[in-house]
């Protein structure tokens, strides 16, 4: 399942997200869009699970979860 996630302080990197959400189980990618003219984050990623599951929960208990800060929303595309 792909996962949106919004709302990151842009001191965010990759790793941290894919930390995160191997708690809820195996994660396949992880890409925090960054901005091609000044290489900063521009507080949003997309990562992919490959239990739907496994998914479904991560989204469910990190929609609207503090994270480095700021409240985090998660979504599935």
């Amino acid at each position: 399942m792909n996962i949106y996630v919004g709302n990151l302080n842009y001191r965010v990197k990759e790793g941290d997200l894919q930390q995160v959400m191997e708690d809820y189980g195996a994660v396949s990618s992880v890409k925090v869009i960054m901005d091609r003219e000044t290489g900063k984050s521009k507080g949003f990623a997309f990562i992919e699970m490959e239990d739907d599951a496994a998914a479904a929960k991560a989204i469910a208990e990190l929609n609207g979860a503090e994270y480095m800060g700021i409240f985090s929303k998660c979504s599935s595309f």
